[in-house]
């Protein structure tokens, strides 16, 4: 799919739906992404005002999920759209999935940071949280990135970045579970931080996932369930 070939129509109005739709998609993404920035931020911190932040903004994601949904299903309805413009419809109404679910993890994450702070847990763990925090905030961003230029190669790159973003989650976890056996104490806060880490891995999980949308959109070929290499093939053609 080239690029922007989805809004070369004759109706004008048509161009107007589907440009709407993807910037109202994108503003999501960017509400997203400062979500679980502000999480981490909060968990980190012991912050739990902003954590309280993050939930609230949790309603304004799931208002924006419905409203995107909605404008699909007209677009779907009204348009009955074909080939590259189906593909972007569908792609869109995934993503805005996603992008949901990428909130709940960051609520999640607030929610432990709050416990953590009321607690007044100490800090162990929390270079694992920062660490990995960074990482899957580069993936969802550069995914949302790749989404917006369409550009499948990026794509790719943040969808190998996840195998990396889960060794270090394994990693991070056999560390935490140590500590909880030197110190039985330590094992309520210990728990927190490990759900926390296990939300930042399912950020990017979710991030892998829009990353795999966009490849569909651009070359047609669904990605999903299958390995690095072979991905790598259905985007260069081989």
């Amino acid at each position: 799919m080239e690029k922007d070939t989805y809004s070369q129509h004759i109706s004008r109005q048509y161009n107007r739906e589907l440009e709407e739709v993807k910037a109202h998609l994108l503003e999501m993404g960017g509400m997203v992404e400062r979500q679980v920035a502000l999480a981490i931020e909060a968990l980190i911190e012991g912050n739990s005002a902003a954590a309280q932040d993050v939930r609230d903004t949790d309603r304004n994601v799931n208002t924006m999920e419905v409203s995107i949904d909605e404008e699909c299903a007209r677009i779907l309805a009204r348009r009955q759209p074909a080939a590259g413009d189906l593909r972007l419809v569908l792609a869109i109404s995934k993503v805005n999935t996603d992008l949901e679910r990428v909130g709940d993890e960051a609520g999640k994450i607030a929610r432990q940071a709050i416990q953590l702070s009321e607690e007044g847990a100490a800090s162990k763990g929390y270079i694992e949280v920062r660490h990995i925090g960074v990482r899957v905030c580069d993936m969802l961003h550069r995914a949302l990135d790749s989404f917006a230029r369409l550009d499948a190669e990026q794509a790719l790159e943040v969808a190998r970045e996840d195998k990396a973003v889960d060794r270090e989650y394994n990693s991070a976890i056999r560390e935490m579970v140590t500590y909880m056996m030197e110190d039985p104490r330590q094992i309520t806060r210990s728990l927190n931080v490990i759900w926390a880490l296990r939300s930042l891995e399912r950020v990017g999980d979710h991030a892998r996932n829009i990353a795999e949308y966009v490849i569909y959109l651009v070359v047609g070929k669904d990605v999903r369930h299958i390995g690095l290499e072979e991905m790598a093939a259905r985007v260069h053609g081989d």
